[in-house]
């Protein structure tokens, strides 16, 4: 019974997702069993580092793709625990990392580089890593 649905498609989804969620989930395993964050704790960190330090809110919900509602409980919490500041501008909100936040993810970073490489980029040839970063950048649009 064929419904016209290319099943090699449908079947390099399933892969890319069943592979996605395999490195994403042994990425974040490694780090967080060494530091007290939850992944996306951890998430929220490395954006604001990436970003010098500072970030809209709204940019990190585009960045991360998460609901607004879901974002604002989880920085309460962070802001909460001395991770991030929130401040209040005319038109919008600004985080900016915290003394706490910036010890985390001092010790966070090098975690996440090791694990990344343990899980992603060593099985991965170069050129093989510059056409997956060339494929993500061009879906992320």
């Amino acid at each position: 019974m064929s419904d016209g649905v290319d099943m090699s498609t449908v079947g390099l989804w399933l892969l890319w997702k069943q592979v996605s969620e395999l490195v994403r989930a042994a990425v974040v395993a490694d780090v967080v069993e060494d530091i007290e964050l939850s992944e996306p704790e951890m998430t929220v960190l490395v954006q604001l580092h990436s970003s010098g330090g500072t970030i809209r809110q709204n940019a990190l919900a585009a960045a991360t793709g998460w609901d607004r509602t879901r974002l604002s409980h989880l920085l309460t919490r962070m802001e909460g625990r001395g991770y991030l500041t929130r401040s209040r501008l005319r038109n919008g909100v600004e985080l900016a990392v915290a003394e706490a936040g910036a010890e985390v993810i001092t010790r966070t970073r090098p975690l996440l580089a090791a694990a990344v490489e343990r899980h992603l980029t060593s099985r991965l040839t170069v050129a093989q890593q510059e056409a997956l970063r060339d494929i993500l950048e061009t879906l992320k649009v």
